[in-house]
């Protein structure tokens, strides 16, 4: 055990501290990498010095490394080793995090992690909340806290609200707890990608005029598309004017809210009801941890709690806290020990400057480009995310991520903003440097260029 377990320590190790100096990662075709595990299990066991040379010759080069100091794709993952040494403990002890019985000390250290973020984005005492998979079970798991809340679980008639900058998780979560395509209000967004306060309205009222229910406003904190932030005090309004909960989708964003720059362009978070929270985007955190946060924390047990007979023995003290009566899981990883260990072995300082340094390398990013000829801005920088194109053909983008790809030394990816293919840079890795920056522009001109 200590030797396959010191050669994995190794491993990471050396992927830690020279990641920099490797491609940004690989993408198989499928009929190369398929064959190599599509078959069954053997009788006797493997040599497990074979098996780890099989993963790093197979597994490990051919995945895009996201916490690759130049992965600029989609929203990074940019980890660290004392989360990834905190998922070895957690899966080492195999603790169970779905009672009090089963896990008092999990419950305990979740529970404090837990109202900490809810202190730092504003909310009261009463909050509370979970760690989950990631930004699609937060929302979900929050959009169920207020169907149940406001709805009483009865969904006829009723109205949800969300703009076209929305992540498809919001859409794919309404339609798994119920509600039709119909009842989904998606709304264009304004000329800075965010939700329009009247366009709401009008919606709004609208609907009420032909006898429905607007229950719900789902608002952004950091568009995946372009870092937008939906005009937060303004929606907390009409929410509180039209008795609707609000929910902020702030997967991406929400942590931010530690730093300086986060705070100011965050004002308003605290009005809302529930937020969804990703620690394993701009918390740099190991897969998966995700993070719903609901105001009312008591809402959520009324919307989740049952309580079967094999449980009678975890029931039984009401100061006990049971993660699994507030959410979907009973059965739950102890994904708050590598929060926790995290942030208590970097310090707050650490991540607030880590934060604020994600802003700061999207705007060197800009400035970059707007100092190269053919480059247009289609979204200045803003929570870490530039959008841009060269010259006036969709077809280009889409061959400058392949050239990207295929040349290893940084990544990015495209999206469709009002109609037209984007670039888009995401720049959350506090490992990144301006040089990766700067480096990473000068090849996509040559590239462009040379298209």
């Amino acid at each position: 055990m200590r030797k396959f377990g010191y050669r994995i320590i190794d491993l990471l190790v050396d992927h830690f501290a020279d990641i920099e100096g490797e491609p940004v990662g690989a993408k198989r075709n499928p009929g190369e990498l398929i064959p190599l595990f599509d078959n069954d299990p053997p009788e006797t066991g493997r040599d497990l010095n074979d098996l780890l040379a099989q993963l790093e010759h197979d597994v490990l080069p051919n995945n895009l490394h996201v916490d690759h100091p130049r992965f600029f794709a989609f929203v990074p993952g940019p980890n660290n080793f004392v989360s990834t040494m905190g998922d070895a403990l957690a899966a080492g002890f195999n603790v169970f995090n779905g009672t009090w019985l089963g896990g008092s000390a999990a419950a305990a250290v979740e529970l404090g992690v837990v109202r900490w973020l809810g202190r730092v984005c504003g909310f009261p005492d009463t909050a509370g909340g979970l760690f989950v998979s990631g930004g699609s079970m937060a929302n979900l798991t929050a959009l169920v806290a207020a169907r149940n809340a406001l709805l009483h679980d009865r969904i006829g008639g009723a109205r949800v609200y969300f703009s076209d900058q929305t992540h498809s998780s919001v859409e794919r979560a309404l339609q798994v707890i119920g509600f039709s395509r119909e009842q989904m209000r998606k709304l264009p967004s304004d000329e800075n990608f965010r939700l329009s306060v009247e366009t709401l309205r009008e919606a709004i009222a609208t609907d009420r005029a032909k006898g429905l229910r607007p229950f719900c406003i789902v608002a952004n904190a950091g568009t995946t598309n372009t870092g937008a932030i939906d005009p937060l005090l303004e929606l907390g309004d009409v929410a509180g004017a039209e008795k609707m909960w609000l929910h902020l989708d702030g997967a991406f964003g929400a942590a931010a809210i530690l730093s300086e720059r986060g705070r100011a362009v965050l004002q308003g978070i605290e009005r809302a009801d529930s937020i969804s929270l990703d620690p394993h985007k701009w918390l740099f955190q190991s897969f998966e941890c995700g993070c719903v946060l609901v105001k009312d924390v008591a809402l959520l047990k009324s919307a989740f709690q049952i309580k079967p007979d094999y449980l009678r023995d975890v029931h039984r003290n009401a100061e006990e806290f049971n993660p699994g009566d507030h959410g979907v899981q009973l059965t739950r990883s102890f994904r708050a020990l590598k929060v926790w260990l995290s942030l208590q072995a970097f310090g707050l300082t650490a991540f607030r400057e880590a934060i604020t340094r994600g802003f700061e390398l999207a705007e060197i990013a800009e400035r970059e480009l707007r100092a190269r000829r053919s480059w247009e801005i289609l979204s200045p920088a803003q929570m870490a995310t530039v959008c841009f194109r060269f010259g006036d053909r969709d077809d280009v983008q889409t061959q400058l991520v392949d050239r990207m790809m295929r040349d290893g030394y940084a990544l990015l990816t495209s999206t469709t903003l009002r109609g037209v293919a984007s670039l888009r840079l995401c720049t959350i890795n506090p490992r990144t440097t301006e040089q990766d920056i700067i480096e990473t522009i000068e090849r996509l001109d040559q590239f462009a260029r040379q298209l």
